[in-house]
């Protein structure tokens, strides 16, 4: 096995097509081609990281938050994130990132907070826009069922809960083609009717390379007429955060208590408490002030994240009550939830977890 096939089993879980524009997402260092020894997973990658994965045999590092995140112009050591891809680099070890390829997953960083909260009726509290496509194209009616069978079998077609998704009109249209054609319909300059259906398909946008190879194996001209459009609708399936509803009602002080516990959290910030009882809860792992506002749309009663500002924490309002309970704690099940996945992909492989506690905050 290869590091690749990691790479490949990761992105199929979080497409890096999906990460925020501002990450560095992705194989950050290494050689995807070589051959794999062992994966140790991490929440971050520092020089202890790299240390422990030499002591397991791991040539692979998977990490939740990249090691580099802004450019590097020189690499001589001088600091921490120099000093672990230069240790990276010399035995031979390769770093990949997850990040917010995994935050905007349905499967990620917020479900899993969701999950250990018990929260019910769960939906993406920051839908992403610009993820879903649209493929038009003309094929001869009877042609139309093998094409349309083989673009939902490479991945287009899947409209949430529903599957082989796909609107058809029936039309004529109309070619010629020039002493250089090759034409499977009539002849090479002959002006040609031609019985077609247009189909029309929506496809999530990291399948766009898989779905275009389908067409052009599967139609039967030599010029294939289609369209890829980019659609403004949000995706309901990809974004940031998750808003759910506790399977009771809770007394607000109970809440910030069942909260630390189930997030091993020692302590928390939070804002005024202005309601009594609490029951739709919004979450977002790792820096959310941003979705404050979206939080207080969604008429949760709680918002759960990390790194408030203190000015953020006036953003509420008596809205919404915000608990910060740290980067580190909203994330710190992530490296496992990678671990056990990676594991049910990779059987013949070690999966490491790594013990390291990366925390850089320390409470008294």
């Amino acid at each position: 096995m290869l590091i690749h096939n990691v790479i490949t089993h990761l992105e199929e879980l979080a497409p890096l097509a999906y990460a925020e524009e501002f990450d560095n997402v992705g194989l950050l260092v290494g050689d995807r081609n070589k051959p794999l020894t062992g994966v140790l997973v991490t929440l971050d990658t520092l020089e202890s990281i790299v240390d422990e994965a030499i002591d397991n045999n791991c040539n692979l590092i998977v990490s939740f938050h990249p090691i580099i995140f802004k450019g590097l112009k020189k690499i001589n050591g001088s600091n921490y994130v120099e000093r672990v891809v230069l240790k990276a680099i010399k035995h031979d070890i390769a770093i990949y990132a997850i990040h917010t390829a995994l935050d905007n997953s349905l499967q990620g960083v917020n479900d899993i907070i969701c999950n250990t909260l018990g929260l019910e009726n769960k939906k993406i509290l920051l839908p992403q826009q610009g993820t879903i496509k649209k493929l038009t194209t003309y094929v001869p009616q009877k042609d139309a069922d093998v094409l349309r069978l083989a673009l939902f079998n490479s991945g287009a077609g899947t409209i949430g809960n529903y599957e082989n998704c796909s609107f058809n009109t029936k039309g004529t249209g109309t070619f010629k083609g020039n002493e250089a054609s090759d034409p499977k319909v009539g002849k090479r300059g002959e002006y040609r009717q031609e019985e077609e259906t247009q189909i029309s398909i929506t496809f999530q946008k990291h399948l766009e390379g898989q779905i275009l190879d389908a067409l052009f194996k599967n139609h039967p001209y030599e010029e294939v007429a289609f369209e890829v459009t980019t659609l403004d609708n949000y995706n309901q399936h990809i974004g940031m955060g998750m808003v759910g509803e506790l399977p009771n009602e809770m007394k607000t002080e109970d809440f910030l208590q069942y909260l630390k516990q189930k997030m091993n959290v020692s302590c928390l910030r939070h804002s005024n408490l202005n309601k009594d009882i609490v029951k739709r809860i919004a979450v977002l792992g790792g820096s959310g002030s941003f979705a404050i506002t979206a939080a207080k749309s969604t008429k949760a009663d709680v918002f759960v994240t990390a790194d408030l500002k203190y000015h953020d924490f006036f953003s509420a309002e008596d809205k919404i009550i915000l608990a910060d309970i740290g980067h580190y704690e909203s994330e710190q099940f992530t490296k496992t939830f990678l671990a056990n996945y990676l594991s049910k992909k990779i059987t013949n492989f070690a999966v490491v977890l790594s013990k390291i506690n990366t925390n850089p905050v320390k409470y008294l």
